[in-house]
């Protein structure tokens, strides 16, 4: 019998081994935790009513909201659906992280109910993101959510597994996120398309936890069900949820960056990706540094180092919107967001800020966005042009007022 692959091993500890945890066979998967956030949320609610009535979710204690998008709320109907969510968590008893707590999948991290081995599902696309701490993260449907919230488990097709190997190391300015960038370059919209992926190679070891939520975040970006780093030191890692050194992958990948440069992922999609010295010069209007991608402390740090004692271009409008309310705690007490504050940024509380349509870092027509988020296909941020870059780019791209590549000395 050949080895096992993470995700098999994962899948194989959550279902109840009628059927074989193997590539293309469909299991029903127990799950650790089931969520729906402030979209999709009052749709989840809506299908739980019309199908169970009252009846009790499978287990409250593993089941949650997140509310993230639009924090607190900017217009009428998020006010609405956030409310009816919290309405229905009441009667059921079930734990709402309300506005001021930050975006989901961030808060699972933090809160350590997302771990690795552990299953987890929502309706937030991007629940994927959880690979990075070796758990199973994914988005689904309300109808799939309210069944989860009902019985506590769900049916998956086990996907094959593909291996990435990244040759190399990384050396500043290059980042976690020109690491990431260069993943999407090689693999394309559709590289990883059905699969789980798995990461090895000595700048992946090297990654710490806002490197590797980087990483992970962007999975579904090259069509994957979900990216795997090996688990760390800092990851309670249990060796059961290693791959083992016989499993079988679909397919190897491997991408170089022994030479990596600053990348930037141009319009219309993450994956048109080039060197930022080949796009250098452009105007830029804004710039927006957060999101799940990039919103972690060790981002908003890296960025405070660039820019202190400068300010921003004149013409520029720039945002900053933390991940969650531990992260904004960390710049406050550090001196970072002080820092940020004074190059003329503009500091918002923690949520998904630009991914959310009507939050912070929305573009009007014409306007060229320079962004951490995860997607820039056209109208998602709003009717601009949004480049994606790292947040050590963006800061560049702030200072100088258009698209400059980082220098190696700050």
């Amino acid at each position: 019998m050949p080895g096992k692959t993470i995700i098999q091993k994962i899948f194989a500890a959550h279902s109840a081994g009628d059927v074989p945890v193997e590539p293309g066979n469909i299991i029903w998967l127990e799950l650790d935790v089931r969520s729906a956030r402030d979209f999709a949320g009052p749709n989840v609610v809506k299908n739980y009513r019309e199908h169970y009535g009252d009846a009790p979710v499978a287990d409250k204690t593993k089941t949650c909201f997140t509310f993230d998008l639009v924090v607190p709320p900017s217009n009428i109907p998020y006010a609405i659906n956030q409310q009816l969510c919290r309405v229905w968590a009441r009667e059921q008893g079930v734990k709402v992280y309300d506005v001021n707590a930050g975006i989901g999948s961030h808060v699972a991290i933090e809160e350590g109910l997302a771990y690795p081995g552990s299953t987890f599902v929502g309706t937030d696309s991007h629940l994927n993101i959880l690979g990075a701490v070796g758990a199973f993260g994914q988005g689904m449907g309300d109808q799939d959510i309210a069944f989860a919230f009902k019985t506590g488990r769900t049916w998956f097709e086990v996907p094959p597994t593909m291996k990435v190997v990244v040759e190399g190391e990384l050396h500043y300015p290059s980042t976690a996120r020109d690491l990431t960038l260069a993943v999407l370059w090689r693999l394309g919209s559709h590289g990883a398309l059905g699969r789980a992926i798995e990461f090895y190679g000595p700048a992946i070891d090297a990654l710490d936890l806002a490197g590797r939520i980087t990483l992970a975040s962007q999975i579904t970006e090259v069509g994957g069900i979900v990216g795997f780093t090996p688990p760390h030191e800092w990851q309670m890692a249990n060796s059961n949820f290693h791959a083992d050194p016989d499993a079988e992958y679909v397919e190897t990948v491997e991408v170089d960056i022994a030479n990596l440069e600053p990348l930037i992922a141009c319009p219309p999609s993450p994956t048109n990706v080039k060197p930022v010295r080949e796009v250098a010069g452009r105007r830029v209007d804004s710039v927006f540094i957060g999101s799940c991608t990039n919103g972690r402390f060790e981002d908003f740090a890296a960025v405070a180092e660039v820019v202190r004692g400068k300010h921003i271009a004149p013409h520029v409008m720039a945002s900053v919107v933390p991940a969650t309310r531990s992260v904004y705690a960390q710049m406050l007490r550090s001196g970072v967001l002080a820092t940020l504050f004074d190059a003329g940024f503009i500091i918002s509380n923690p949520g998904c800020g630009g991914c959310a349509s009507g939050h912070l870092g929305m573009t009007g027509a014409g306007q060229v966005n320079i962004s951490t988020s995860n997607r820039n296909f056209p109208g998602k941020q709003g009717p601009g042009d949004t480049y994606l870059a790292s947040p050590v780019t963006a800061a560049w791209c702030a200072l100088r007022g258009e698209i400059a590549a980082p220098e190696h000395v700050i």
